[in-house]
């Protein structure tokens, strides 16, 4: 079979495989899902599950401020506010609404039971004792009515886990009807609006990451090889691995989330690496005046090894993913890995059939081209061997540096941490701090004692202690609970006064209180705070976002608390939630990202000591490589930057793709100490060999993972900075600090 017909016959399977990916990659959606950042196979989540399933989800809802600058007591703002409630209660995915004009004082009497709104929307007259009354119920103020009594609040239920489709349904109504009453000064927050918005927001990022990506790697390939077969080939080929990689996540129906959104980007300039270094070894064959098939020959052979192992390592760094306990970033490393893994194949498959199909280039433009890069890098050595010493302490002055930088980086989370803090979303959520009780959620759980009850009155004692903890010292805004129930009863049998919005002083008075609670027992207040048999209960709240670090400290204190104040024979306790899910994730931020990076040291020191066959080798090929890590996590650290999950995946990718440049470095001294060479020699004749494509792809890996500083998400930004500092750090430590450590430390006759 002639080279022609196998290159025919390669290009041919696959056009075919690109037919069935285009197929599968139009399948693919995107998708936010809240709980896929909980942190799988952790015990307290099959807790939480648990408690939710009894309980309900604790951020299934819509928070819709409405702000009236002057005061909120304004017939016609209210009327508006009225209109809004009455419109959002009729939408479907509503479960409930509370509002300011829907809320109302329930009162017992001796005739029956009647409920007086707290607030009368018409009756302008009313509004002074309306105030007053609205004013003296703790449980209105910071959660519907503001304590400046400029805005207010409504509290939309929505379905459990709604779904996205139905979700923008509904946003789009809520502001079309707030726009058509002409409610300026409006504040919407939930996990239905953050999930529409991320999509959008992960959409647009998409096409501009791909698209600046592509301008940029155009620009870097005719910069390198001047011509239009230069920058097509590789082009080609790359974004046919892209678009396998997208037909793979399609077979196995995974959506797109924030994660995966960056594979495209990613797998981009990472798969150009391979293609350049290919395509410059064989412009340089092609310039010594060889037939295609002999540069192909000597291009696979000097080069193929080298790029086998670099995208091995670089899947192994995407792979260390595994590690952690979030689910979007785990299939985020797997899928970028296997994509990787295509993009190998591809490069010594398709391009291999494309240079051979297409014309020689011209030789006499070749060694034009490739003239000017033996002198630069010439330079660089002659550098090397002049200042050997300056290089090695410059580093481990840097290395001290970087050390004092990364002491001070703090593990530290918010809810929110995505998003920049001039995000409108982020405005919204800082304005319901401000305005009302908070964003930040939270949740413990009740256990009545051995044979008690929650609605006996010496355990709502014990609720009610650690109540006024949570209130005067933890930090709640907000509280619902058994307690507050039995406090809005009572009250409402003593003809709704303020006064008696407390605990029943004695046991008769409790009787009474559980009468109403057995005939009340199926609404649905009650069953969100107890649970039928009684047995257990809710203590739910709301607070300012103040951050994992502090939430862990105070929960740390009302463990204490309660350990110290509260009897386990009436009451026991246990805190849980989703914002204590997401907090949990800092437990195996470091522990994960150490996790991580030692296997990824484990892999590259098995590769090195495959070549080589030498622990001294093993050791100089990881510390270029550890350096530029310890530089940024310095950097970090001087920044103020904290390590958060997503943060902290910076490392492992960046390390499993810095590795590169050093692989082809070794893999080609490798080649001319074969050749007989000396070490000072073979160091010289690899950095004006391999140089210029460590170089490239240097760049283009750069210039593509700067495109990410264009994302509005601050784990997307932080991903695009670090790496790309990274790189650059790495090329400058492979080419001036690994041969300065090759020369001084390696013994190539194993002395």
């Amino acid at each position: 079979m002639s080279h022609k017909t196998s290159s025919l016959l390669v290009l041919t399977v696959i056009a075919i495989l690109t037919v069935l990916s285009v197929f599968y990659a139009s399948r693919l959606r995107f998708d936010y899902n809240f709980d896929n950042f909980f942190p799988k196979g952790d015990p307290d989540l099959a807790y939480y599950f648990s408690y939710r399933d009894k309980f309900g989800n604790d951020n299934d809802y819509l928070l819709i401020g409405l702000d009236n600058s002057g005061s909120l007591f304004d017939q016609q703002f209210l009327q508006k506010v009225d209109t809004l409630t009455r419109f959002m209660q009729r939408q479907p995915h509503v479960e409930s609404v509370l509002s300011p004009t829907n809320v109302k004082s329930p009162i017992i009497e001796q005739f029956g039971y009647f409920e007086i709104p707290y607030l009368h929307p018409d009756e302008p007259e009313r509004y002074t004792q309306d105030s007053l009354l609205i004013y003296q119920s703790r449980e209105l103020v910071g959660t519907l009515f503001s304590e400046d009594a400029t805005a207010v609040s409504l509290f939309i239920q929505t379905s459990d886990n709604l779904a996205k489709e139905p979700g923008d349904s509904l946003i789009a109504a809520m502001y079309g009807e707030i726009e058509r009453l002409g409610l300026q000064e409006h504040h919407v927050a939930g996990k239905v609006l953050a999930q529409s918005v991320f999509i959008e927001k992960m959409k647009i990022e998409l096409a501009i990451f791909m698209s600046a990506s592509i301008l940029l790697v155009i620009l870097f390939l005719w910069i390198a090889f001047r011509s239009v077969w230069g920058v097509l080939v590789p082009l080609v080929v790359v974004l046919l691995s892209v678009l396998w990689s997208l037909g793979v996540m399609g077979v196995f129906n995974k959506p797109i989330d924030v994660m995966t959104v960056l594979l495209p980007t990613i797998m981009f300039v990472v798969g150009m690496s391979d293609v350049i270094h290919i395509m410059s070894r064989y412009i340089t064959e092609i310039g010594q005046g060889v037939t295609k098939i002999q540069a192909l020959r000597v291009t696979i052979k000097e080069v193929g090894m080298a790029t086998l192992l670099t995208s091995l390592t670089t899947s192994v760094g995407f792979l260390t993913l595994l590690t952690t306990s979030i689910v979007p970033i785990r299939e985020f490393g797997v899928y970028t890995a296997v994509g990787i893994a295509l993009a190998f194949v591809l490069a010594f498959t398709m391009l291999p059939a494309i240079l051979l199909l297409n014309k020689k280039p011209n030789p006499r433009r070749a060694r034009r081209i490739d003239l000017s890069w033996p002198m630069l890098l010439r330079r660089v050595y002659t550098f090397v061997l002049r200042r050997p010493y300056p290089i090695l302490y410059t580093t481990m002055g840097v290395v001290l540096v970087s050390l004092i930088g990364i002491s001070m980086i703090k593990v530290d989370t918010t809810l929110l941490e995505d998003l920049g803090d001039d995000d409108p979303i982020i405005k919204d959520f800082q304005y319901f701090e401000e305005k009302f009780s908070g964003v930040r959620p939270f949740e413990l759980h009740l256990i009545a004692g051995p044979d008690k009850s929650m609605y006996d009155l010496e355990v709502l004692q014990e609720v009610d202690q650690l109540e006024t903890y949570l209130y005067q010292t933890y930090g709640l805004n907000f509280i619902t609970s058994p307690a507050t129930v039995v406090r809005a009863i009572h009250r409402a049998q003593n003809g709704g006064l303020p006064d008696y919005y407390t605990l029943p002083a004695n046991e008769r008075e409790m009787q009474q209180v559980q009468q109403r609670l057995t005939a009340f027992s199926k609404r649905s207040e009650l069953r969100a705070v107890v649970t039928t048999d009684q047995q257990e209960g809710r203590l739910a709240g709301k607070m300012t976002d103040v951050g994992s670090v502090r939430a862990a400290e105070l929960n740390d204190s009302l463990e204490a608390f309660i350990d110290q104040h509260i009897n386990p024979e009436l009451l026991q306790t246990r805190i849980t939630g989703s914002a204590v899910m997401l907090d949990k994730n800092n437990d195996y931020v470091v522990s994960n990202m150490l996790q991580g990076l030692l296997i990824a040291f484990l892999v590259v020191a098995l590769l090195v000591g495959l070549i080589f066959r030498s622990l001294r080798m093993v050791v100089i090929s990881l510390v270029p490589n550890i350096i530029p890590l310890l530089m940024i996590g310095g950097i970090m650290g001087f920044l103020g930057i904290n390590m958060t999950v997503s943060v902290s995946i910076i490392f492992t990718i960046a390390f499993g793709i810095a590795v590169d440049d050093t692989i082809h470095f070794l893999g080609k001294l490798k080649v001319e100490l074969r050749k007989g060479k000396s070490l000072p020699y073979a160091i010289k004749t690899t950095i004006i060999s391999a140089g210029k494509a460590i170089i490239i792809t240097s760049c283009i890996l750069v210039a593509g993972f700067l495109t990410l500083v264009l994302s509005s998400f601050d784990a997307t930004f932080y991903v695009g900075v670090f790496v790309s500092l990274t790189l650059v750090f790495a090329v400058v430590a492979d080419l001036l600090l690994l041969p300065v450590l090759i020369l001084y430390f390696y013994r190539p006759n194993g002395k």
